[in-house]
């Protein structure tokens, strides 16, 4: 089944992503690469493309689980959340409709 994965950032987290992006990055490759990734990315903190210095406000990731203890599991181990970047991370199931 496919989970959104929705991490919020803490204020002033723009420093820590930029520590810890490419081992984040990494695990989501893992997700993409056995075919399991539907979307990911962050949001910017203002309208724009490339916010710059106002850094992101959070992150949104939609992956296929066995389960949603285990989406939880994967979103615990995140290093976003383990370094406390996230404020906060929800996990819900998420029925794909379009496209």
């Amino acid at each position: 089944m496919l989970y959104a994965i929705m991490g919020e950032d803490v204020p002033g987290s723009t420093a820590g992503r930029r520590e810890l992006r490419s081992t984040h990055l990494e695990r989501i490759r893992h997700l993409q690469d056995a075919g399991r990734l539907v979307l990911a990315g962050p949001h910017p903190a203002i309208d724009a493309p490339d916010p710059g210095p106002a850094g992101f406000t959070g992150s949104l990731i939609v992956a296929e689980f066995a389960s949603l203890a285990d989406a939880e599991r994967w979103a615990r181990e995140d290093p976003y959340a383990t370094a406390g970047v996230f404020a906060r991370v929800t996990v819900k199931p998420f029925r794909q409709v379009l496209p």
